[in-house]
């Protein structure tokens, strides 16, 4: 949780550039998260202000747009990709394995920060299938021992 004074401060370096009218919220929220990797309730409140806007909307727009985050990032993001040659050589699996591997969900990040995991509709690298993407990195042709390989270099213990 941010400091208030903090958010606020920070929420109106960012926000100040833009008009206060309905138009600006989608602007608005990209550069807030484009600051802070997310939005967090302090900076949506921030938001509602400046604009005038109710919070509920504020939240309505950012939990029906799938580009915005209300949590904050692991220092890893692992994209795994379930396009059409990837689903056909196994990104279910390589799902299920990053799950059991880091102990959480799609869509989750592992509770030390480490790494976020994201199910993606297509990387755009099929004839490396099936493929994820750590940060900017892709890894491809992956199964389970190359999978729990690429993880262990993040993760810095090197087995």
């Amino acid at each position: 949780m941010m400091d208030p004074s903090e958010a606020k401060k920070e929420t109106l370096s960012v926000i100040e550039r833009y008009e206060p009218k309905d138009s600006s919220l989608i602007p608005i929220l990209q550069a807030c998260q484009k600051r802070f990797g997310y939005l967090p309730r302090e900076v949506m409140e921030e938001i509602s202000l400046y604009l005038n806007m109710p919070l509920s909307k504020i939240y309505g727009v950012t939990t029906f747009y799938a580009q915005f985050r209300l949590e904050p990032l692991g220092e890893h993001l692992v994209k795994v990709c379930h396009g059409t040659a990837c689903h056909v050589r196994g990104a279910d699996k390589i799902n299920e394995i990053l799950e059991n591997e880091l102990g959480i969900k799609s869509g989750d990040t592992t509770p030390c920060g480490t790494f976020s995991l994201e199910r993606v509709a297509c990387l755009g690298c099929c004839s490396l299938a099936p493929v994820i993407m750590v940060d900017e990195t892709v890894h491809g042709n992956l199964d389970r021992d190359k999978l729990k390989k690429v993880i262990s270099g993040y993760r810095g213990d090197g087995q």
